[in-house]
């Protein structure tokens, strides 16, 4: 896939994100309680503490693992350089 590709793709998903926003924040219609949305219904139910320390364990755990491959990278980054070194003094 070419960069133009990639752009493109790029354009795309961030319009739709974009377009996707102004729908979810639009006010609702006047007058119009057909029964038909419910959402706020069903984040009544959600309890944002329990929310809040499931998400939290989950960036946590997206930090360690970000650090551990940062070792890791860090590591095989060091052992290829050294291997670099030791071929130009040869």
């Amino acid at each position: 896939m070419g960069w133009r590709s990639k752009f493109v793709l790029l354009l795309i998903v961030y319009f739709a994100g974009f377009a996707t926003a102004i729908y979810c924040l639009a006010p609702a219609p006047e007058g119009k309680t057909d029964g038909k949305h419910q959402g706020a219904k069903v984040f009544a139910g959600v309890k944002s503490e329990g929310v809040a320390r499931s998400v939290n364990s989950g960036v946590h755990k997206c930090v360690d693992f970000g650090k551990e491959a940062a070792r890791e990278a860090a590591k095989l980054i060091k052992k290829k350089m050294d291997e670099a070194q030791a071929r130009a003094k040869k």
